[in-house]
């Protein structure tokens, strides 16, 4: 070092005339030999780069500051065969591991991920279009073409189905109207083409691990390229029977639109020089995805998924599903290797996540990466909105407002996957899934053991 350097030069002058220096010098020689000068002050760069570089935890992180604990929560009986893991969102630290990279069936958390490829592969201000066509060799038949929408909706003017604001059948009925009347043309027949999703065939309607009730219990439709207000019985209520014929419903709506009553109604395919007369967009998707997480809407999830298939050259069948959202996925470097996806909405038992690879995708969602802030936005708030709205209260009510997160429910199986502003101010991730032999009373649990993680924040311990 310089400082070294300057300082022995000083002391062979001194020795010239003196042996006692001479000894001096050489003794100040051993000492720089031996380390014992001045030495480099670490800088920075040097210092810092391990703190300021935090990377998540295979395992819980050990603090002495950690010592909130959950485990009697964590291990009610409620909660079946139990799941699930905490992470601290700014530092990556697991805080909470029970199981966390087993996978297990996520119920409608699925949705997450069937949102986050929409908006990765579609786009939130995609929209899907219903239009049809003329025969220009069979004047008098009209072909009414579904897009993949359906939120389309019969509902009468001024008034709004559970999909508000969504495209009117009443307005396409008026635009093709106007075109009959222009050109003299009588319609005779309309056929209807629902051919968009894997050829519209049995086998891409309904997934055979589906309970055949969701149907008329009114939690799912079948899953058809053309149809109304998701072909509830009642348009006006989110949860309304279904039918076994969506096409052919849709067909007699529209044709009822349109005030005739002598045409044919049949199923069949647009001919390829059919000329276009009318269509009606819907609303762009981040409404869709707002809807569907906040309402955990099955129907609106299997249409989604479907379109992120064949936007991205698949079938729309339910085997192209997987295929489709791993692909539109893989920008966010999230390890999927492990993901099983059967369906859109995760009604499907056979659907497998882990924990682990939830809170990856919530990390994203926080961060605001891509357009993730729309599923932020759209996500159920703990005791005042959608599917949490009347959860977290009475002894959890500390916790309202505080969490924001996607339910699941199938048979079998409850979850919950969110984040929540802790009591500390901490952001944490977290999933948690119920299996097994559980009933209703598994959400309370859930809720329980949520609004324990809320509370400990960032001492959560994981004992």
């Amino acid at each position: 070092m310089p400082e070294e350097r300057a300082g022995f030069a000083y002391y062979k002058q001194v020795a010239i005339g003196s042996v006692s220096g001479l000894l001096a010098v050489l003794l100040l020689v051993l000492v720089f030999s031996l380390g014992g000068g001045s030495k480099p002050t670490p800088t920075t760069s040097q210092s810092n780069t391990a703190s300021n570089t935090p990377s998540a935890s295979a395992t819980p992180t050990p603090s002495d500051g950690r010592t909130c604990s959950v485990n009697t929560l964590a291990t009610d009986k409620l909660l079946g065969t139990f799941s699930g893991v905490v992470v601290n969102a700014s530092t990556k630290e697991v805080l909470f591991d029970r199981n966390s990279t087993v996978g297990v069936a996520p119920a409608s958390t699925l949705k997450l991920f069937t949102a986050a490829a929409a908006l990765q592969t579609l786009g939130p201000n995609y929209v899907v279009e219903t239009k049809v066509f003329s025969d220009p060799d069979n004047p008098g038949t009209i072909i009414l073409v579904g897009g993949g929408d359906p939120t389309l909706s019969a509902t009468g003017p001024g008034k709004q189905s559970v999909y508000a604001n969504a495209p009117k059948l009443s307005d396409l009925a008026i635009k093709v109207n106007l075109w009959a009347k222009a050109n003299n043309v009588t319609i005779n027949k309309i056929i209807l083409d629902s051919t968009l999703f894997a050829g519209g065939t049995q086998a891409s309607k309904w997934d055979p691990s589906w309970p055949a009730s969701e149907l008329t219990l009114g939690y799912q439709s079948q899953v058809t390229a053309l149809q109304v207000d998701g072909d509830r019985a009642n348009p006006y209520n989110e949860t309304s029977p279904r039918s076994t014929s969506p096409v052919m419903n849709a067909g007699r709506k529209f044709k009822a639109a349109l005030g005739i009553t002598g045409a044919t109604l049949v199923e069949g395919v647009n001919p390829s020089n059919a000329v276009q007369v009318a269509k009606v967009s819907s609303q762009t998707i981040d409404k869709w995805i707002k809807h569907m997480l906040l309402k955990s809407d099955n129907t609106q999830a299997e249409y989604l998924a479907r379109l992120v298939a064949i936007k991205l050259g698949y079938d729309g069948s339910l085997g192209s599903i997987q295929l489709a959202i791993k692909k539109s996925l893989a920008s966010t470097n999230i390890d999927l290797s492990k993901l099983v996806i059967k369906d859109g909405s995760g009604e499907s038992p056979n659907n497998s996540i882990s924990p682990a690879t939830e809170t990856s995708l919530l990390a994203l969602v926080l961060s605001g990466f891509g357009d993730f802030n729309v599923i932020n936005q759209g996500l159920p708030i703990s005791h005042e909105s959608g599917s949490l709205a009347s959860r977290f209260g009475g002894k959890n009510l500390d916790a309202a407002g505080k969490v924001r997160a996607k339910t699941g429910w199938i048979n079998h199986g409850y979850a919950l996957s969110g984040i929540i502003q802790a009591k500390d101010g901490t952001n944490l991730l977290f999933a948690v899934f119920a299996e097994g032999s559980v009933t209703d009373t598994a959400k309370d649990a859930i809720d329980n053991l949520v609004t324990g993680f809320y509370r400990c924040g960032n001492t959560l311990s994981n004992q």
